[in-house]
């Protein structure tokens, strides 16, 4: 059966969830990255350490993401991977404030590419404050068939690092201990984070992967160090990145130092 016969009739509705903006995830993020926490605002897409959805542990799969979610298409052996997305900022979020999410499913699109059949889904997130959309995000998801210990149609490679650009950059290299952290900040349970036999024997990569938010949040810290606002950024995931392989961001692209780029993204800086 084709991908998109699994999601004829799959129409589901849109959710709200509303959550008091606490500063804990942020602090903690920041000590990942061995930085100072933000102190008054939420920065850019640090949204991701929000509006976790708490699944119980009976409810994963066994590739650790839920069996079945309010947006997760019902498709068998499913295969999830972050695509990109886009996020326009209104006004700043603040600690303390109370934000109601409102999330719908905008486009359901399949395909056919170098991995056989997939489908992209688009999800619009609507932060709102006192009644007032503050920012708008869009997340497109990739997700295709595979079952277990199949071989990838295209099987990713890891590229050899090279030299740091002379841009300003942020520089990262992610080991286990780092994945295992991020996941534990988002509650992303996804094997492929933090099993290795797993990520190799079954869904085909060669290393540990590193989180698509993660590239792209590292695209944002060289704005976000440098003091500079964001009023906008559209992101795109073009590969992905592993395990210690050294990572660069600049104001434009992070990926492996010298090899083209995990994600590629178009900033609009705040006046």
């Amino acid at each position: 059966m084709a991908i998109a016969d699994h999601v004829q009739e799959w129409e589901p509705g849109p959710v709200e969830v509303t959550e008091t903006i606490s500063a804990t995830p942020s602090t903690a993020f920041a000590g990942l990255l061995d930085q100072t926490p933000p102190d008054t605002e939420l920065p850019p897409l640090w949204t991701v350490f929000h509006f976790l959805e708490l699944t119980p542990t009976a409810e994963l799969g066994e590739d650790g993401h839920p069996r079945e979610g309010h947006f997760l298409p019902p498709i068998p052996h499913r295969r999830r991977m972050f695509a990109g997305g886009r996020l326009t900022v209104h006004a700043p979020i603040r600690f303390g404030d109370t934000i109601t999410r409102r999330s719908a499913l905008t486009s359901i699109t399949p395909k056919s590419g170098r991995s056989g059949d997939m489908l992209f889904v688009t999800l619009r997130h609507e932060y709102v404050r006192d009644g007032a959309v503050v920012q708008t995000e869009e997340q497109d998801v990739v997700y295709r068939q595979q079952e277990p210990g199949a071989p990838r149609a295209a099987a990713p490679t890891v590229p050899e690092p090279g030299p740091a650009p002379a841009e300003p950059h942020v520089a990262l290299t992610p080991d286990e201990v780092l994945l295992f952290r991020f996941s534990a900040l988002t509650y992303n349970a996804h094997r492929i984070h933090h099993d290795l036999p797993y990520t190799t024997a079954v869904e085909g990569y060669p290393g540990l992967v590193v989180h698509g938010p993660l590239l792209a949040l590292l695209v944002l810290e060289v704005p976000r160090r440098a003091g500079q606002g964001v009023a906008a950024v559209d992101y795109r995931l073009r590969r992905p990145a592993f395990a210690h392989s050294p990572l660069v961001g600049t104001a434009t692209a992070a990926g492996v130092r010298g090899a083209e780029p995990s994600v590629t993204a178009s900033l609009t800086l705040a006046p």
